[in-house]
């Protein structure tokens, strides 16, 4: 799985690289992309179960997290990604208790 993340991760940097070169502004998809790299790569996060949606740079997160401060780390690593202008944090906290 880290090999497959590490590629991933290496092809959306090489796609970067290009878009950067080109000046063009991020697309939705890459932006959720990036968003997605961003959070499966916390240790903190653990965001590999998270999806990010970018429509027009307003990120929606949706998943389950254990935590609310994996929840509120989620939304600041969404925020730091370039093409960001929004985000909205639906990720939901796993209930203990097993409601």
């Amino acid at each position: 799985m880290f090999k497959f993340l590490s590629a991933l991760m290496a092809l959306f940097l090489a796609a970067g690289l290009c878009l950067a070169a080109d000046k063009k502004p991020l697309t939705d998809e890459l932006i959720s992309d990036y968003v997605r790299l961003k959070l499966s790569g916390d240790p903190d996060v653990k965001g590999g179960a998270l999806d990010a949606i970018s429509k027009d740079g307003v990120v929606t997160l949706t998943g389950t997290v254990e935590t609310e401060s994996q929840k509120n780390k989620a939304a600041k690593l969404a925020k730091k990604v370039k093409g960001v202008k929004q985000v909205v944090n639906n990720l939901t906290i796993k209930d203990r208790a097993g409601k």
